[in-house]
């Protein structure tokens, strides 16, 4: 919106032709998420405990979250606003990426919003059916991945059309151009094709489960927050050097038209996530709840999908990775366990991981602090691959 008002006013005024750089739109759109954050945080949590919108505790979890029960959650919705402020304000609003991760971002918010709502408005401890959500998480997703596999490798949203066109001309038997490839990073020439087929199923498992995955790691104070800022601003860059021809052709990765507009999306998404920070930091005054872990998650996989950086969001998304990993692992050895020997056996003293650490006596603001630590140095290997091949 300020871009075009930017250029409107440049025709007369030079000095507004500054806007045109994504640099500098994206630093503003970070501060605007920012003031929007911390400005607008104070009324947020003073409404929500009025409606005594408070989060439930886990009576078997550990014995030091009791005291967090009645702590206002759904403050997801505050990142909500502040990204879509900024992104709408800051960004190029004719770019077909842009609109895909609002879209995506909002859809899985407003999939979480539903949840947490009957969880805590209509006193539902189950919230939507696991069913439910997966079949509306699966929808948003299976439709975002449709797009991009045609979208991603076209200059265009007209170029996508036709590309989408030959493709069902072809019997849906042509293959997408090497942009679309899985590539694999710390290689200078090693991607793998994997068709239309192959980069929607990927797409897909990369969006919905990065949508859960930040999902399952949001159960301690800033826990999920950081790494979600940390990520979120890495993508930013991998979004610049992608949209960027020269930068991209030096770098030897595909270049995707358009795709650094989505540095300004990654620069409110650092923003907003900050200014949540000052407010769920640790003891925390408010919770994102699922409208908000459940929107980042799915936002990051969306723009990892667009930058074709699936393996490094998997890397540096290490901590996400690793709470997801040891809920799988947790429920079925114990439905393994009880179904051949009767009683339910566990591998970690609690799932997700955070908790297997609380339950062992490492108190939890430690665990919080570690797990930042460590995204931090997954991410600063995950940029590295952009040199080391």
């Amino acid at each position: 919106m300020l871009l075009e008002i930017a250029q409107w006013l440049s025709r007369d005024i030079r000095g507004f032709a500054v806007f045109n750089y994504i640099t500098l739109r994206a630093v503003m759109a970070t501060l605007t998420a920012l003031a929007i954050g911390l400005i607008f945080g104070p009324m947020l949590i003073r409404k929500l405990a009025q409606l005594k919108i408070g989060q439930s505790v886990r009576d078997d979890g550990p014995q030091t979250h009791l005291a967090k029960s009645g702590t206002p959650t759904m403050g997801g919705a505050l990142i909500l606003v502040a990204i879509g402020t900024a992104t709408l304000l800051w960004s190029d609003l004719s770019n077909r990426f842009v609109w895909v991760v609002l879209l995506v971002t909002l859809g899985f918010g407003a999939i979480g919003w539903v949840d947490d709502y009957r969880k805590v408005v209509h006193r539902n401890p189950k919230g939507m059916s696991a069913r439910d959500k997966f079949f509306w998480q699966s929808l948003i997703g299976v439709i975002a991945a449709v797009y991009l596999a045609f979208a991603v490798p076209a200059q265009s949203s007209g170029q996508a059309l036709d590309l989408f066109a030959r493709w069902v001309a072809s019997g849906l038997a042509m293959d997408l151009p090497p942009k679309a490839d899985l590539i694999v990073p710390f290689f200078k020439n090693v991607a793998y094709p994997v068709g239309v087929f192959g980069f929607i199923v990927l797409s897909f498992l990369v969006i919905v489960g990065t949508s859960n995955a930040v999902n399952l790691t949001d159960g301690a104070d800033g826990l999920a927050i950081m790494p979600a800022v940390l990520v979120g601003t890495a993508l930013g860059v991998f979004a610049y050097v992608t949209g960027n021809a020269v930068f991209a052709k030096y770098l030897l990765i595909p270049h995707i038209a358009g795709a650094g507009e989505l540095t300004v999306f990654c620069g409110a998404i650092a923003g907003a996530g900050l200014a949540f920070l000052w407010y769920n930091a640790y003891p925390a005054q408010v919770f994102m709840g699922d409208v908000g872990a459940l929107a980042l998650g799915g936002a990051l996989g969306t723009v990892a999908v667009i930058v074709r950086q699936e393996i490094v969001l998997f890397i540096m998304g290490g901590v996400f990775v690793a709470e997801t990993v040891s809920v799988m692992l947790q429920v079925g050895w114990f439905k393994y366990t009880k179904r051949r020997y009767g009683t339910g056996r566990r591998i970690f003293r609690m799932a997700p991981l955070h908790h297997h650490f609380e339950v062992g006596g490492v108190k939890e603001s430690q665990v919080v602090v570690r797990f930042w630590i460590v995204t931090m140095m997954l991410v600063l290997f995950g940029l590295s691959s952009l040199k080391l091949r």
